[in-house]
């Protein structure tokens, strides 16, 4: 691959800023060039005040280390429009970032091409946020070293609380992905002291420390890390459990969002069942509601009173909500009966 000299090192120094550690063979590789003309490249990137470390062995390599300054970061349209995204809805389950982000966003559209900011200043324009009360947030700085760690497989220790905050002990596991659901954060890794893959909630995660042990990866008994926690909380032990048939075929069910589909399962071509779990009566409520028409539910007597409970309140909510609108048919909307004074003393319906 033939590439001018100001090209390829803007090439190098991309790829040097997407993975942790290139060997110099891989790098020769991907840019089309000898091992000798990537070493050449190598000292002119430090000559401009990039820190890339080489490192020795059978499988050292270059790496892009961390400096006194950050260096500049070299970002394709679609990365400079994917960042600023990012930024703006950065906040939804990690505390204390907003401001950090917001100035990050302000310097990066100061550098960015007229052609993009015009994009990014309609997207400013148009989107606002709604700052709902949220639960428990991860730690930023937390989820920055959980993901270095899933990226480089390298061991990483650990305090975690336990659900009921009861138990507190350390962990030592090989990170595997961060996982978002909703406005939580999880993480799903191997654990070493328990020889079972685990998942972990960020948000009851403390002091995070890499080993400096890297693993090879281990293969994940899941498609992928999102599938693994679906099934693991689909399994998760609840206080209450419906049952519901439901007139949907189990495929169709199943790539309902908010449906975990290990919860599925298939009567025939044209009905399945699905399991709500909750701890709270409450929440099992709004799970009923996403239900088809037609859908029956069975589940213990014990929920009957709280369920009972909370259909009546939507039946007087119901009935105070129709109230209004039976009365503007008999009246007129301003709650008179419906008639009008004329001049001439008589009266006459409107």
């Amino acid at each position: 691959m033939t590439q001018d000299l100001p090209a390829r090192m803007l090439r190098l120094l991309s790829l040097l800023q997407t993975r942790r550690e290139w060997t110099g063979a891989e790098l020769a590789e991907r840019l089309g060039v000898t091992l000798r003309t990537i070493r050449r490249d190598i000292y002119r990137l430090r000559d401009l005040g990039y820190p890339v470390q080489g490192t020795t062995g059978k499988d050292g390599g270059y790496r892009l280390a961390a400096g006194t300054d950050l260096p500049p970061l070299l970002l394709d349209d679609e990365e400079a429009v994917a960042v600023t995204v990012a930024l703006r809805t950065a906040t939804s389950g990690v505390r204390g970032i907003e401001e950090s982000a917001m100035r990050a966003l302000a310097k990066l559209e100061q550098v960015l091409p007229a052609r993009l900011r015009h994009h990014v200043a309609a997207l400013h324009t148009a989107t606002v946020s709604v700052p709902w009360a949220g639960g428990p947030q991860a730690d930023p700085s937390a989820l920055a070293t959980l993901a270095a760690a899933c990226r480089d497989h390298e061991i990483v220790t650990f305090t975690y609380a336990s659900k009921s905050d009861t138990a507190v002990g350390r962990r030592r596991v090989e990170p595997y992905g961060l996982v978002v659901a909703g406005d939580r954060w999880y993480l799903v890794a191997y654990d070493t002291d328990r020889a079972d893959w685990r998942t972990f909630r960020v948000d009851r995660l403390t002091d995070p420390a890499p080993t400096g042990r890297r693993v090879p990866p281990r293969p994940l008994p899941a498609a992928d890390a999102a599938a693994f926690l679906a099934a693991r909380i689909a399994a998760a032990p609840a206080r209450y459990t419906l049952t519901a048939t439901v007139p949907l075929d189990a495929e169709t069910l199943r790539a309902r969002p908010g449906t975990l589909p290990d919860r599925v399962r298939s009567v025939d071509e044209h009905t399945s069942t699905l399991d709500l779990t909750a701890d709270d009566p409450r929440h099992l409520a709004a799970q009923l509601f996403r239900l088809d028409p037609g859908s029956t539910v069975h589940g213990p007597a014990e929920l009957a009173p709280h369920l009972e409970e909370l259909g009546q309140l939507l039946l007087r909510t119901a009935r105070a909500l129709a109230q209004p609108l039976d009365g503007a048919d008999k009246h007129g909307a301003d709650g008179t009966d419906g008639t009008t004074d004329r001049a001439d003393g008589t009266r006459t319906r409107r």
